[in-house]
């Protein structure tokens, strides 16, 4: 490759098939830029960190993470609970009125037959 190095990635555009294959098109591709568009497929190690700071790391970002969960948990819970309050609200609110209708507090008695 004219660049002075052996890249660690390319990537072939055109592929010639004779008895042998021989990629004629090819660009070099950084392991750093694979590892941000495709991190389900790529992940980089880091050789210049020891064992024990790489657990420092995982340990940082559990904790983290779990931060985040406590805090995610405590919205959906004040989100539903506010959407519960909204619910019971409508509930006291919603009457059925009818025209002519008195509503009063004691019931009235009927006179009884003569």
């Amino acid at each position: 490759f004219g660049m002075g190095f052996t890249p660690d990635y390319i990537v072939y555009h055109e592929l010639v098939m004779t008895s042998k294959e021989y990629m004629q098109c090819v660009t070099s591709v950084d392991g750093h830029w694979l590892a941000e568009l495709g991190p389900m497929f790529y992940s980089i190690k880091e050789s210049s960190l020891s064992r024990i700071q790489n657990r420092k790391l995982a340990k940082m970002s559990q904790t983290q993470m779990e931060e985040e969960m406590i805090l995610a948990e405590r919205e959906i819970k004040d989100k539903k609970r506010r959407e519960e309050e909204i619910i019971e609200s409508a509930r006291k609110r919603k009457q059925i009125s009818t025209p002519g209708r008195n509503d009063s507090s004691t019931p009235r008695r009927r006179p009884e037959r003569f």
